[in-house]
């Protein structure tokens, strides 16, 4: 029989490309998802892609009871990646309770389902925020982690926190945290991307969507940050080497290669890009020319980001392969299909 994998917020972005990759790699795939910020069509995506249509549950996870029956009946999985959260720094500011409710209740629900019923293996989608403002760079697994910028942020820290004390306290359960950098692209077939609604919090369905004349402008927020050209400096990982690290970190967990029952990775690629960086390798890998301006900057956003992924590529095997120009040229043909 196949492993069972559930992966929770699987219709999301980064959790649709994940299932992808687990897929892939010859696992069945528990898809859990309110579809609050994503769409049931995601599900036909990733069959386009895999020849396979992953189980789907609509349940929100911050109900305790349906958490509850569904764990029961998928008890046999070998482990869970949490993605269910809120996830828009800017908006987490305008909206703290919301965000904290969300994104904690879900976490110890999903956590007290796993303990009930035997699931022992977690991977935790984190966030480079929890390094708050930093002192120096690359930021590696031991840098300071001090109170983050958001709500957001500090939902991935307590998040954190949470998983540790458990991972202590229950010596059959292990789990692994990876702390994303910035991850944007498309996977190759063009058929699955980043689809947010409504407005875009992020960078890159900004750029694509200004692009393709859905939006008037682009607004840059800052230019006067202490970096090269005065703009946020991010570490750019494409989302589908993103997404191939989970599948290394459960496999991880399976073997029980685990040095602690708790870990931490940085995944991205260790090289700082600025805003007008990635607008520099969009015009040139697409031939669009970009209208854009300066807006003042947001609330809860920090200057510079960029990590050390040494441990990563060590005890994980894991490299990222895809460049800055893969990343905004899969954008742009994903955004261009899905509006044709």
């Amino acid at each position: 029989m196949k492993n069972k994998i559930i992966i929770t917020g699987g219709t999301g972005y980064i959790g649709s490309h994940t299932a992808v990759e687990f897929i892939n790699e010859g696992f069945e795939v528990i898809i859990v998802d309110n579809l609050s910020n994503s769409d049931i069509s995601v599900l036909d995506s990733i069959k386009s892609i895999t020849g396979v249509k992953p189980t789907f549950e609509n349940i929100d996870l911050t109900d305790k009871n349906k958490t509850s029956i569904f764990f029961e009946s998928n008890k046999d999985a070998v482990g869970l990646i949490n993605f269910a959260a809120f996830k828009a720094v800017g908006e987490s500011v305008k909206m703290p309770l919301q965000y904290y409710h969300n994104n904690l209740n879900i976490l110890l629900n999903v956590l007290e389902g796993m303990n009930r019923f035997g699931i022992r293996n977690l991977i935790f989608s984190s966030s480079a925020t929890v390094y708050g403002l930093p002192d120096c760079f690359p930021l590696n697994e031991n840098s300071t982690t001090k109170r983050p910028t958001s709500p957001y942020g500090n939902t991935k820290k307590i998040g954190e926190e949470i998983i540790e004390d458990f991972s202590k306290a229950s010596i059959n359960f292990k789990a692994i945290s990876l702390r994303y950098f910035n991850p944007i692209g498309a996977h190759s077939s063009g058929n699955l991307g980043e689809t947010p609604t409504g407005i875009p919090n992020n960078l890159m369905p900004f750029i694509t969507q200004t692009a393709l004349g859905l939006r008037d402008e682009l607004k840059i927020f800052g230019n006067d940050y202490k970096t090269k050209d005065g703009t946020a400096v991010r570490d750019y990982i494409h989302v589908v080497d993103l997404a191939k690290a989970h599948v290394l970190a459960l496999q991880r967990l399976i073997r029980n290669e685990v040095l602690e029952n708790f870990e931490i990775f940085n995944i991205g690629t260790g090289i700082g890009y600025s805003v007008l960086d990635v607008i520099a390798s969009f015009e040139k890998t697409t031939k669009q020319k970009l209208n854009y301006s300066f807006a003042s900057k947001r609330e809860g956003d920090v200057p510079i980001l960029y990590a050390s992924t040494s441990k990563a590529k060590e005890e994980l095997n894991w490299n990222p392969i895809l460049t800055l120009d893969d990343m905004t040229e899969s954008s742009w043909e994903w955004e261009k299909k899905r509006n044709s």
